[in-house]
């Protein structure tokens, strides 16, 4: 079996980006369904889905939405949302019962969307509260999904100072920073509290993995993972995640088994992520 540990089943609000897909417009009944059965023809049997920013004081790092829809689904998980616009301590504290719940397993930085880089003073609050509560914090990292994002917040070199900063923190770079993946391999190699995750590298749907005209971009792809995994020397800092539903799961599920070899697949599609979110 599979962890999955990135996909989306609320819209995450994000400036300037539209609607990721349809899907995430349907209610969570209708919605539920779709992604059990993505879930099964994948075998993934615990999936990590990123919040929606914005959600207000009552729900500070937007993971009802997800929450709604884990109801219906077994081994779905909320990542909360870390918003560096909000740290006056009447929001951070219903932030932190939030974490206190247990029903948030990783705090997310929308770096690149929002004009702030893990640096700010602002996300400061959250990793304090990612390392009292034992979980991991994500970033985005690398290329975005929104003309109004500034790439070089997004940068995933930036990264380096905040794992340095707060050791006891364990960071993970979505999407591998990509297009830098080599910056982001030396992140990793470099830091032992740095993990990432291989989401996002191909969007759209099966026909998106097997196109001829877009053969030799997936080849490039492949060749400059590779390299990076190499590279990073850390073989059990890699993660898989589909991005879902901005891919199909099982065909990027096959596609993510071609970007690192074989002994260490176990490791990339399960145990890290068993590991990092202690699942077990």
């Amino acid at each position: 079996m599979i962890v999955d540990a990135h996909l989306h089943v609320v819209s995450p609000n994000l400036p300037g980006a539209g609607p990721l897909s349809p899907l995430l417009n349907e209610p969570p009944e209708k919605l539920a369904p779709l992604l059990r059965a993505q879930m099964a023809a994948a075998q993934v049997d615990h999936a990590f889905a990123m919040g929606r920013l914005g959600c207000g004081d009552s729900d500070p790092l937007g993971i009802d939405g997800t929450l709604r829809v884990a109801e219906h689904v077994p081994g779905l998980h909320a990542i909360g949302i870390a918003d560096p616009r909000r740290t006056e301590p009447e929001f951070l504290a219903v932030a932190d019962r939030q974490m206190a719940s247990g029903r948030v397993k990783a705090l997310k930085a929308y770096l690149g969307y929002l004009h702030y880089g893990p640096d700010h003073p602002g996300y400061v609050p959250y990793y304090q509260m990612a390392e009292r509560h034992r979980t991991p914090f994500i970033f985005h990292t690398g290329d975005t999904y929104s003309p109004s994002a500034k790439l070089r917040f997004a940068h995933p070199l930036l990264v380096d100072d905040v794992a340095v900063d707060f050791p006891n923190v364990r960071f993970v770079l979505a999407h591998l920073g990509y297009p830098w993946t080599d910056d982001a391999a030396e992140v990793i190699y470099k830091n032992i509290n740095v993990w990432a995750d291989l989401s996002g590298l191909v969007i759209g749907g099966e026909e998106a993995f097997g196109a001829e005209e877009r053969l030799d971009a997936l080849s490039d792809l492949r060749d400059r993972v590779r390299r990076a995994f190499r590279y990073a020397e850390r073989p059990n800092r890699f993660l898989y995640g589909s991005d879902w539903p901005l891919a199909p799961m099982p065909s990027y599920a096959e596609f993510a088994s071609t970007l690192v070899p074989q002994v260490h697949q176990e490791a990339l599609f399960r145990e890290n992520a068993n590991l990092l979110f202690r699942l077990s």
